[in-house]
């Protein structure tokens, strides 16, 4: 198991408030995540250092706002807990293979998070991480 700093655990936290606070702002969630996963600011977090590591999830996400020039309302809505898991296992996803948030969305995408959720939630996070991988490779065999 990959042993992670308190400032990566800390990030992997900050991300999951960030997309409850999505959830909260009524941001339809699997837009909300797609721009997120493709955005500059997904690029900040995936970065060395980056100061909008430390400026808290209200912060980011005005600066994902504003680099999106506007998120979209309603829409589809997931579970709380559906967001939290999804935005922290992607961060630890980080972490634990390096792959940037755009490459971790192409094999996981906001709905395959929703969907394996109720799976998944309670497994290890690398485990969770290494079956999402595994659906991706059954997907493209086929």
């Amino acid at each position: 198991m990959l042993n992670l700093s308190l400032d990566k655990r800390q990030l992997c936290d900050i991300q999951g408030r960030l997309f409850e606070l999505a959830l909260k702002n009524d941001y339809d969630c699997p837009q909300f995540i797609e721009t997120f996963m493709n955005s500059q600011a997904a690029v900040s977090l995936d970065d060395t250092y980056d100061r909008l590591q430390w400026a808290g999830e209200e912060y980011i996400l005005e600066e994902l706002e504003d680099e999106a020039k506007g998120l979209k309302k309603a829409g589809t809505i997931y579970d709380r807990e559906v967001m939290y898991w999804a935005g922290y296992v992607y961060r630890y996803w980080h972490y634990y293979t390096n792959e940037t948030s755009r490459e971790i969305y192409q094999i996981a995408d906001a709905k395959t998070m929703n969907d394996c959720w109720l799976g998944f939630h309670t497994l290890d996070v690398e485990l969770a991480i290494e079956d999402l991988k595994e659906i991706h490779r059954q997907r493209n065999e086929k």
